[in-house]
């Protein structure tokens, strides 16, 4: 009998793919940069303890003589240590928004901001896993794995939503050198992301925060009468002169994205606004890259 659960999770799935296929210059790139991790012939173009030199760089306080190559620094006046790439498989968790908040959408053209949130991260979950990474959620308490059934996985429990109004990160210890993905729309509690950024941080973990927007969050098309409600309902507010309440609203919403590129800034993230009018390839090869970045 089919579970009737794994139909979403696999429809969920056969999108993300659609997406990534869609990307022939990504997939090169995943190709070239991370899915040789596994089969050894290309490196990820990172210093580390594998096997194929990478290039020469002038040696520091705290090396180790036995780094030191010493043909190479026989040549100038300067101590050369011998750099190889690094090829052992990494681990990047993802966490994506799933309350209720992520299921505005503006129009009936444009998906919701949590279909176009679980479709970027499951994409970008995709990519990594052919390049042999390990991928997993941050809210899941088992660690990340690589290989079909983790993508499976990720896909289903992506399909429960979050019963609160607005999404915060889940704090975890994540292993040191990780890398993690946070997609949403960021405007739940700003507390918890400082704090999980900071934790991340102090462990060597980088990443991306990416926050998706519908177009109508940026513009607030709004005049006149206007009851606005939580996608819950659980507040509501109704004015007669919405359109008095923009200038004040877009500040506050320029500041919150201000406020998130500075902490990226200063914890060695990523940061970048997507709003769901636009391409998801697009977003997705930024995100890939800024992944790339973080190394």
């Amino acid at each position: 009998m089919t579970d009737p659960h794994a139909l979403p999770a696999a429809r969920l799935r056969h999108r993300a793919e659609g997406v990534s296929a869609g990307l022939p210059p990504l997939l090169a790139a995943a190709e070239h940069l991370a899915a040789t991790v596994i089969l050894g012939e290309h490196g990820r173009r990172r210093a580390g303890v594998g096997d194929e030199f990478w290039q020469y760089r002038a040696a520091h306080p705290g090396d180790a003589w036995r780094d030191i190559d010493w043909r190479r620094s026989g040549r100038s006046d300067a101590a050369f240590v011998r750099e190889k790439e690094w090829q052992a498989a990494q681990s990047v968790l993802f966490w994506i928004d799933t309350a209720r908040a992520m299921a505005f959408s503006g129009s009936d053209d444009r998906p919701s901001k949590g279909d176009r949130a679980k479709l970027l991260g499951l994409a970008g979950a995709i990519l990594l896993n052919r390049g042999g990474e390990r991928v997993g959620l941050m809210q899941d308490p088992e660690p990340p794995r690589h290989g079909e059934a983790q993508l499976l996985r990720i896909a289903a429990e992506l399909d429960e939503e979050d019963a609160a109004d607005y999404g915060v990160p889940v704090e975890r210890p994540m292993p040191t050198g990780a890398r993690a993905v946070l997609i949403s729309d960021f405007l739940g509690d700003w507390s918890r992301v400082e704090t999980v950024l900071s934790h991340a941080a102090d462990r060597g973990v980088k990443g991306v925060l990416l926050q998706v927007l519908d177009p109508q969050e940026e513009a607030f098309p709004f005049d006149g009468r206007t009851i606005f409600e939580s996608m819950s309902g659980a507040v509501s507010f109704e004015t007669l002169k919405a359109g008095e309440l923009k200038p004040r609203y877009l500040e506050r919403l320029a500041a919150r994205k201000a406020r998130l590129a500075d902490v990226a800034a200063r914890t060695g993230w990523q940061y970048s606004c997507h709003h769901t009018g636009d391409s998801a390839q697009s977003a997705l090869l930024w995100l890939y890259r800024a992944l790339e970045g973080g190394r």
